[in-house]
């Protein structure tokens, strides 16, 4: 039985290689679910993987978006799961690979999202815009304690969206989320997490690569493709530290120090939200042993699918 294969879990714990791994023995292609990496020029920055270094796999929902776009989960749900079916219809395994909590849960969940009003979100961007982060926390306090308790108080956007369902629905954020339970396509979901301290430095060492290698080349490069008119993609971790320091707000190391800091908070809360769901495989990414963990993982998952009555 061919079921599709995702790899999650927090940055910088050894998704791609595994990913690739996987597709490699058993005749895989690859579905990116990183966010920012659907945009084009955005590579040092979100680590995407040279075509040099994909081992000749095909990759899908890379490199889609312009960065004045914007990210869309809808959008891309719509775009993954076609590819999904079109690679399972060919006879290929689909590795779904990446980090991004809430393109995850929208592709393996169906998740069915409330409609949108272009003139109420536009509004509550404008605040965001004009006010600050914190003008919008504040706002989705007094409409929805709870959701104003569970996202990320920087989280901007996010709470712009939460503002407008709530806007448009009259009922809580919380009440448009999926509900978990059989994956789609009966997808083995993999976790891969590290030790913390060890991931820390992971992580250190990726960033202080990525300025090292051309992060804030790559920015001034996007300048010129409309970056600072993107909604998502200029708030992307590196960066929007980068563009502040282009703009005199920070000096160099303070930019990188910022981007660390970033992304430590940012694996802090994919742990959390992947480590809620039970279907997760978890494996250690540290292990010299990870490809056949994994498989035997993979194995398991599909024994039980088999025995389960339809």
């Amino acid at each position: 039985m061919t079921l599709p294969i995702a790899v999650v879990g927090p940055t910088a714990t050894g998704k791609s290689d595994l990913g690739l791994d996987l597709a490699e023995r058993l005749g895989g292609e690859i579905v990116n679910i990183d966010a920012m990496q659907l945009y084009r020029g955005m590579d040092i920055g979100t680590a995407k993987l040279p075509p040099a270094q994909r081992r000749g796999i095909p990759h899908h929902q890379l490199d889609v978006l312009d960065v004045t776009e914007t990210a869309s989960v809808a959008t891309y749900q719509g775009a993954a799961a076609a590819d999904v079916e079109d690679i399972l219809a060919r006879g290929r395994v689909p590795i779904v690979v990446g980090g991004s909590m809430m393109y995850v849960q929208a592709l393996l969940d169906e998740w069915a999202f409330p409609a949108t009003d272009p003139e109420v979100r536009a509004r509550w961007e404008r605040v965001l815009e004009t006010e600050g982060v914190a003008a919008v926390h504040a706002a989705l306090r007094a409409a929805d304690p709870v959701a104003a308790r569970t996202i990320l108080p920087t989280d901007g956007r996010r709470m712009v969206r939460a503002l407008e369902v709530v806007e448009l629905t009259g009922r809580p954020f919380a009440a448009s989320a999926p509900v978990i339970g059989e994956p789609r396509w009966g997808t083995v979901i993999l976790g891969v997490d590290r030790d913390t301290a060890a991931l820390d430095e992971r992580i250190e060492r990726r960033t202080a690569l990525m300025f090292e290698t051309g992060l804030v080349d790559e920015v001034i490069g996007l300048l010129d493709r409309g970056l600072r008119d993107g909604v998502t993609a200029r708030r992307a971790i590196g960066y929007a530290q980068v563009l502040a320091h282009l703009d005199g707000e920070y000096d160099l190391d303070h930019a990188r120090e910022r981007t660390l800091i970033g992304t430590r908070r940012y694996v802090r809360r994919q742990r959390s939200w992947f480590r809620r769901d039970p279907r997760v495989r978890w494996l250690d990414g540290a292990d010299p042993g990870l490809l056949d963990a994994a498989l035997a993982a993979v194995a398991t998952a599909r024994h039980d699918t088999e025995r389960t009555p339809q």
